[in-house]
């Protein structure tokens, strides 16, 4: 299915759930507050509507132009009037309305349950229903801004352990620091980069392994990427495997854009690594590590992968490094015996809704690996959760995270 059908389809699904959405919130508000006139609750509908809207409004006819006239591709104004007006404004209302609304449907089957047991005290259960989707529409409010703010200006560090019988003394303790997706943008900037890259170094580790993703998009962010990623220091040095948007620099031309990418960070002494197979001694013990190069703009080839992950080295510990946390990656690092594989991409689900039980994140469509540790027999895997923003430039209900991964006799 072409993207802009996705799209489409996408913003249509978005438009029902919004019609609901502001059904029910001003019909609970005129419930419970007869008093206010109708007229107010007009004007307040209508702002709102508007400034959830404008943005969708503005990227549809931008593309309808762009495809008319065939002249690349729709590119946001990039300036802070567009951001502060238009672009947040929909994000934020946006969540507001999904994430309310999933627990409208909640409260819509408890009503369905238990109407007919009280089907003679209707009008108390209206007004019970009336004040719980104004509550939920009340906190959702506050809450989604809130914790927008919270995820942008934090950093959480997350140490995992894994233990291993056979590990040599001189590995005992030490420390390997994950991280993946910095994406230095406009959003993600010096201030932002500057304090995750402290709270790394903060982390004092042996060796800084990352997955991929230095940048969003376009070249103006390649020496801003490199210049602060430069600042990390680990004993036994810092790389990388290859991330979808580093081939993203320049549109139409991967090659040259992953190359940029390449060059900027190996003159800051940062590898990053093409499927290579990589043996790091640490004093008596060797440590495997093998960076697999498997991106929306690559697939590995099935002998190739084979040949990478033979275990030919008879190593103390062997690390399978890759961007995407793809089922097939992850089958045959287990099935060759690797100790730990780590991966991004998914920025923790980079907007999960909270929801009873299960939250839930358009993430899971791709993967059901989104954030944390998972065992598979005797291989440990973590996918960090990153500090950038894809598509989306909030995160919500994903924080970005460092990962330390401790390792022990």
């Amino acid at each position: 299915m072409p993207f802009a059908i996705k799209v489409i389809l996408v913003l249509l699904a978005v438009l029902i759930l919004e019609i609901y959405f502001v059904k029910r919130v001003v019909n609970s508000f005129k419930f419970l507050f007869p008093k206010v006139s109708l007229k107010k609750i007009k004007i307040v509908k209508w702002i709102f509507l508007i400034f959830v809207n404008i943005y969708p409004i503005i990227a549809i006819i931008s593309w309808i132009y762009v495809i008319v006239n065939k002249i690349g591709y729709f590119q946001p104004p990039e300036n802070i009037f567009f951001d502060y007006l238009v672009l947040y404004p929909f994000w934020v209302g946006t969540m507001i309305i999904v994430q309310s609304t999933l627990f409208f449907i909640l409260i819509e089957i408890f009503h369905v349950v238990v109407y007919p047991f009280l089907s003679k005290r209707k009008d108390k259960l209206k007004q019970i229903k009336a004040w719980m989707f104004f509550t939920i529409f009340f906190l959702a409010t506050i809450y989604v801004p809130l914790r927008i703010l919270y995820d942008y200006n934090f950093v959480e560090i997350n140490e995992y352990v894994i233990q291993k019988d056979d590990l040599p003394d001189v590995l005992d303790g030490f420390k390997i620091t994950l991280i993946s997706d910095v994406q230095a943008d406009r959003y993600t900037d010096n201030s932002r980069l500057s304090n995750f890259i402290e709270k790394v170094n903060s982390t004092e580790p042996d060796l800084i392994l990352m997955a991929g993703d230095m940048i969003t998009s376009t070249p103006n962010f390649i020496d801003t990427s490199a210049k602060q990623l430069g600042k990390l220091k680990a004993k036994h040095g810092i790389y990388t495997c290859v991330g979808d948007h580093d081939n993203w620099a320049y549109r139409g031309d991967n090659e040259r854009s992953l190359r940029e990418v390449t060059e900027a960070l190996a003159n800051v002494n940062i590898l990053m690594l093409d499927n290579i197979n990589m043996i790091i001694g640490i004093d008596s013990a060797n440590l495997e590590i093998t960076f697999i190069t498997n991106t929306y703009v690559e697939t590995i080839k099935e002998s190739v992968l084979d040949s990478l992950t033979n275990n030919k080295n008879n190593a103390d510990l062997r690390i399978f490094l890759t961007h995407q946390p793809r089922e097939f990656l992850i089958e045959k690092a287990e099935e060759k015996k690797y100790d730990l594989f780590f991966a991004g991409h998914t920025h923790g689900g980079q907007i999960t809704f909270l929801f009873p039980f299960y939250n839930l994140s358009p993430t899971m469509i791709e993967t059901p690996y989104m954030r944390g540790e998972f065992k598979f027999g005797q291989m440990l895997m973590v996918v960090t959760r990153g500090l950038g923003m894809s598509l989306s430039p909030v995160r919500f209900n994903s924080t970005p995270e460092i990962s330390v991964i401790k390792l022990k006799n």
